[in-house]
């Protein structure tokens, strides 16, 4: 597994060559972590239409809006006729993430979902298959007769986006289909809010609903990304009491944590969720990410960093503190921290589709890491307690940021290569220390 986030001296665990006397037995061969994420699977299309266009197809600018198979094959063959399609990408919120989090960790991640039995060259699942990087193991996928989802990104002339979604069969994913090993052996299951809300008689609900019954058996922590405000919108409540019986970390941005919690600040916002979720973050726009969790107050660790102001006064006091599940905790103490976008953001942002996904990979990535030392190298001061991540809050953030401003930079919301090496904007200096 590479190493996660910005290091000066190595960027992999040093543990191929590992002292014996770390390890009271020895194996044969470094064990490996992985993640594993239930997707609806689909294929992203972009094109720039007009506001007529828009009308004509009874969408509502701005919006998502789900429309019907024939639908979408009309709109699609109209982009096509009169080739306005400027990109097509593989998509869906945790395809994404777990497409990025293998080129990040050049490590495995598992993606459970549904793909079409017969795949013909140049078709909509072609292209998923072939822009899903290698390291996303896709054998556990369960075949349909029928076509994945295509989620339709329309931008008009004033570059105000709306989204069409033809499901097709992404919500057929059958709860004897989830694998209860793969779940019981993952550093953390991954899903998102789509997923529990199906329409009448679709499984995808009741296959997500098993794969976390899966995970808490096997004490996996449960991640969740709450995808559009409006979904949260419909019923907040609902939501909040799904967060504490089944979610460990949640992943939003200010629009979704502003629906959940009533609260517009993401500081405020992060700061409610925590009586729900052991772990949070949120992205907010050009202000930047806040994350927020738990600590042992006896293990708690002060900032290098300046303080900071906010509805929290100083409320990255503790940033340097490595996060736990309360339930860790004999005395749980609440962090926090921020960045801000990194170099100040892109100059011109290309594509705003998936930077959360980038984000939340980078927090997988640190999450899977913890556990890969730990089995690894098991008797190191890194485990003296239960943490979540390998890396202190503050750490994570700067991660998370970089990856987001990768994504920001890229038209495609998946990464097309890890993080460089060395970054143009340290000095060389940095590097020879």
């Amino acid at each position: 597994m590479k190493f996660p986030g910005q290091r000066k001296s190595k960027h992999y665990f040093p543990v191929n060559a590992r002292d014996p006397l770390l390890h009271a037995t020895q194996k044969s061969e470094i064990d490996t972590s992985y993640v594993v994420g239930i997707d609806q699977t689909l294929v992203d299309i972009e094109a720039k239409v007009s506001d007529e266009f828009i009308t004509r197809y009874r969408l509502s600018q701005g919006h998502s809006l789900v429309i019907e198979d024939d639908v979408a094959e009309a709109l699609y063959q109209e982009l096509k006729d009169n080739q306005l399609i400027t990109h097509e990408f593989a998509g869906g919120t945790i395809g994404n993430t777990m497409h990025n989090y293998s080129v990040l960790a050049d490590d495995r991640s598992i993606l459970l979902g549904v793909m079409c039995s017969n795949v013909k060259i140049g078709s909509y699942a072609y292209r998923y298959l072939c822009n899903t990087s290698s390291r996303t193991d896709l054998n556990y996928l369960q075949g349909v007769d029928g076509a994945i989802g295509r989620c339709f990104t329309l931008i008009s002339d004033n570059g105000e986006r709306t989204f069409a979604i033809s499901p097709g069969m992404m919500n057929q994913l059958r709860p004897e289909s989830i694998p209860e090993d793969v779940i019981a052996g993952a550093s953390a299951l991954v899903l998102t809010a789509y997923l529990v809300r199906c329409k009448p008689g679709e499984p995808m609900r009741d296959a997500t609903m098993k794969a976390i019954e899966y995970a808490k058996k096997h004490n996996v922590p449960v991640v969740l990304t709450l995808g559009t405000k409006f979904v949260i919108a419909d019923d907040p409540q609902w939501w909040r009491d799904f967060l504490r019986d089944n979610v460990t970390v949640v992943a939003m941005n200010e629009e979704e944590a502003e629906a959940l919690t009533g609260l517009s600040d993401p500081l405020a916002a992060s700061d409610k969720a925590l009586e729900w979720v052991d772990l949070v973050l949120c992205t907010a726009g050009p202000i930047g990410l806040y994350m927020a969790g738990y600590t042992e107050e006896e293990g708690k660790r002060k900032t290098q960093h300046p303080l900071l102001p906010g509805v929290i006064p100083e409320f990255n006091l503790y940033e340097f503190s490595r996060p736990m599940r309360k339930s860790a905790c004999e005395n749980p103490f609440k962090i926090y921290s921020h960045i801000a976008p990194y170099m100040g953001g892109p100059e011109k942002i290309m594509n705003t589709n998936g930077a959360g996904d980038g984000a939340l990979a980078a927090l997988l990535h640190d999450v899977a890491a913890n556990g890969f030392h730990r089995t690894n190298v098991p008797n190191s001061s890194k485990h003296q307690r239960t943490y979540l991540t390998y890396s202190s809050l503050a750490q994570v953030c700067k991660y998370a940021n970089r990856v987001s401003y990768q994504v920001l930079n890229q038209h495609s919301p998946r990464l097309t290569r890890g993080l460089p090496e060395r970054e143009d904007s340290l000095e060389e200096s940095y590097w020879e220390r």
